[in-house]
């Protein structure tokens, strides 16, 4: 399952390195984060729970910029 996000990311290399956290999050088979749009493309494994991942893919983030946001509820 593919679904895509609004994200709030103050600039691109934040980006990048948010992609890449989000990538590394369980349950993630691949993830995009465009700066332009301010949008992230997440796909997902079969069979997990959308929002537990995308919770741990939001605390990933975090790890890169504190004040990042994901709007996935």
């Amino acid at each position: 399952m593919k679904k895509t996000y609004k994200i709030d990311v103050d600039c691109a290399n934040c980006a990048a390195k948010m992609e890449e956290q989000v990538k590394k999050t369980a349950g993630v088979k691949d993830a995009v984060v465009s700066f332009m749009t301010l949008k992230l493309k997440v796909e997902f494994e079969e069979g997990v729970d959308e929002k537990e991942v995308m919770t741990a893919a939001l605390k990933n983030c975090k790890k890169v910029e504190d004040d990042c946001e994901i709007f996935f509820e």
